[in-house]
């Protein structure tokens, strides 16, 4: 990436950034006309337009990608900074392997299981063996999922098991232990409450939510799993754009 960066003009972050927008513009160039993206030492040359309304295409295509970019790169810088602890969980993963992460999570989600049966009531303890059984069940189909397949696969399943199983424990844990209640209980109550003021209101949604359901007990598990699988998808899809602007070596 160095040397690229370098002999685009300018080393350093300057130049990587530089790199990157160049990749960036070029991909969405290439999506409406021929032979844009990585020309510049290449027989054939870019293609540019010839005619007037060629010109006048080019040019609003032109302009409608350096717009993009403006909210686009931000979103790949954040990229490149979750596909680095991806690859961290993923090399965590590979040392494990598949049967290794299903017996972490097995133990873990066995101990909070034991706990729960031992401080709360019945039904509360059934409550948290039903989430144990569905973080053990994330926690081993993200595992497989990143192993098997492309990419499309790791972003339409892998990702999103994966904030599943790294979701449910802090809340399950809070659940059971009162303590922990202030710094993972009450900041989820205000983070629902302000998605039903700012984004849910359409349609009066938000008035529905708020009159047929409660915010308490293994509700709070249940929305962050709801959470996990868009969450997923948008890092997953952070992922796949900071690959395809700056491949991974």
């Amino acid at each position: 990436m160095a040397t690229r960066a370098r002999s685009g003009g300018g080393g350093g972050i300057v130049g990587a950034v530089r790199v990157d927008l160049e990749r960036l513009y070029g991909a969405w160039m290439e999506l409406a006309f021929p032979r844009q993206r990585g020309r510049g030492h290449s027989v054939m040359g870019k293609w540019k337009p010839e005619t007037l309304p060629q010109t006048v295409a080019y040019r609003f295509w032109s302009t409608l990608g350096v717009l993009g970019l403006v909210v686009l790169y931000p979103l790949t810088v954040f990229g490149f900074a979750t596909r680095y602890y991806a690859r961290k969980l993923d090399s965590t993963t590979t040392r494990l392997g598949i049967a290794g992460v299903t017996g972490l999570a097995i133990l873990i989600w066995g101990a909070l299981t034991v706990l729960a049966h031992i401080q709360l009531p019945f039904d509360a303890f059934l409550a948290v063996a039903a989430a144990s059984v569905a973080a053990v069940v994330s926690a081993a189909l993200a595992a497989t999922f990143s192993k098997v397949g492309g990419r499309g696969t790791s972003v339409a399943l892998a990702y999103p098991f994966a904030m599943t199983a790294i979701f449910l424990p802090p809340v399950v844990a809070a659940l059971v232990t009162p303590s922990l209640e202030p710094y993972v209980l009450e900041p989820s109550y205000d983070f629902a409450a302000w998605l039903l003021d700012t984004v849910l209101f359409v349609g009066g949604l938000n008035d529905y939510l708020r009159t047929n359901y409660e915010l308490e007990g293994v509700a709070y598990a249940a929305m962050w799993v709801g959470f996990s699988f868009p969450l997923g998808w948008f890092l997953g899809g952070l992922v796949a754009l900071a690959n395809l602007v700056r491949p991974s070596e």
